[in-house]
């Protein structure tokens, strides 16, 4: 056999993987567009930073709430429909809101919409993927997607940077409403050749079986600290991320489109966070809970350097560091975790109800770094986010798992 061939079990995760990367990266575009127009749209004079950051609060609320919601509808109902829907409604939202900006509710209403149907995404992406391909195969599928979601960053920046905001915002919904279509398609092709399965794993009941029982399961996969991961790394990812350009503006003090280049570029280095994951994962045997350790270490280390380095280019380098490193950590989360709770028959819910709790917190975040930008400066903020990163430490330090238990060997048999 051709040394460079693929085995089938190969193929089939490339196929599913290929579709779910692309079909994320639609997703993470789309998301990262209101965080890289926000200094155009603050200077237009349209919006504030306080209307920016209760905007991008609603929005991580309706989304942490429909991961909640369509998590658990995820374990009932084919992926194509919740992906196809969610990714063609979503842009049906996005396409409404810059036509009522002017309306401040019906604009806030448009936006949070927008994030309930991109909710539809993730959950089922995942359980298919976990389902559909073995465990060694699912893990560097999920990495796929992770690193199309990281490059949504610079998508979103490159775009923002020669558009304005409204025509960024269309592209986006073309964009969304385009892949809607293909993944129904394509999801269909898929079923009818057998590449994905619907069924495969279900939850073992036994007696009166009941959401109790599906608790006791998760709380012996670690859930409480894998949320725990999941908070941490959601205010870094999301909310640092998302006033990034901001952050360039005000505190070094970048003309907006010298910021928004800047972000792009900060973004598109740190959309490589998925390849530092799997290598440093590889190079410590594969052990996830390690990885996640020395994630935050290194995290906490640079947030440290953005205090105390305040040159432009060093302190733009530090954060980018401190953002990847947080970045790994929860690369090992939604691409090591949750496709490892296939034999539950729960990976939608569970991988939902994590997403919720990280976008929760993102939600909060977001309104009370507007606030505290104003009243306690980004050099305080730098050190609350320093915190939050020491916090990952403590908690990486709980409920280890050994080597061996973190990673399933290729060809496991389903039970």
């Amino acid at each position: 056999m051709n040394r460079f061939s693929l085995s089938p079990a190969a193929r089939k995760a490339l196929l599913i993987g290929c579709m779910c990367s692309i079909s994320y990266l639609a997703v993470y575009v789309a998301r990262n567009i209101l965080g890289a127009v926000s200094p155009q749209m603050i200077a237009g004079g349209t919006f504030t930073t306080e209307s920016i950051g209760t905007l991008s609060s609603v929005y991580f609320i309706t989304y942490a709430v429909g991961q909640l919601i369509n998590g658990s509808i995820g374990d009932k109902i084919p992926a194509k429909y919740m992906i196809a829907f969610g990714l063609a409604l979503a842009g049906v939202g996005n396409l409404c809101f810059p036509l009522c900006a002017g309306l401040p509710f019906a604009g806030y209403a448009a936006y949070g919409a927008s994030g309930f149907f991109l909710s539809m995404i993730y959950g089922p992406m995942t359980k298919v993927v976990a389902e559909n391909t073995e465990p060694i195969y699912a893990t560097r599928c999920s990495l796929g997607y992770t690193f199309a979601s990281f490059f949504g960053s610079p998508s979103a920046g490159i775009l923002a940077a020669f558009l304005t905001w409204q025509s960024v915002f269309l592209t986006s919904s073309v964009m969304l409403l385009l892949m809607g279509c293909v993944c129904f398609l394509v999801f269909t092709l898929f079923e009818r050749r057998g590449i994905i399965v619907y069924g495969q794993y279900t939850r073992r009941r036994t007696g009166t079986a009941s959401r109790t029982e599906g608790i006791r399961i998760l709380f012996r996969h670690r859930i409480v600290k894998f949320t725990l991961i999941s908070v941490l790394t959601g205010v870094v990812r999301t909310t640092v991320v998302f006033w990034l350009p901001t952050y360039l503006a005000q505190y070094l003090g970048f003309a907006e489109d010298t910021a928004a280049l800047l972000f792009t570029a900060a973004t598109f280095v740190i959309s490589m966070t998925a390849f530092v994951a799997v290598f440093l994962y590889e190079r410590l045997n594969r052990n996830m809970d390690l990885t996640i350790r020395i994630a935050f270490i290194a995290s906490a280390a640079g947030f440290a350097m953005v205090f105390f380095w305040k040159h432009p280019a060093v302190n733009i380098v530090c954060l980018i560091f401190a953002i990847m490193s947080s970045n790994i950590a929860a690369s090992m989360l939604w691409s090591r975790y949750c496709p490892s709770l296939r034999d539950t028959g729960m990976v939608s819910s569970a991988t939902g109800f994590l997403d919720f709790m990280s976008y929760m917190a993102a939600a909060a975040s977001s309104r009370l770094f507007a606030s505290a930008a104003h009243t306690i400066g980004w050099s305080g903020l730098i050190l609350v986010w320093l915190f939050l990163m020491l916090a990952g430490v403590a908690v990486s330090f709980t409920g280890c798992d050994t080597p061996a238990k973190n990673e399933p060997q290729e060809g496991a048999d389903k039970t």
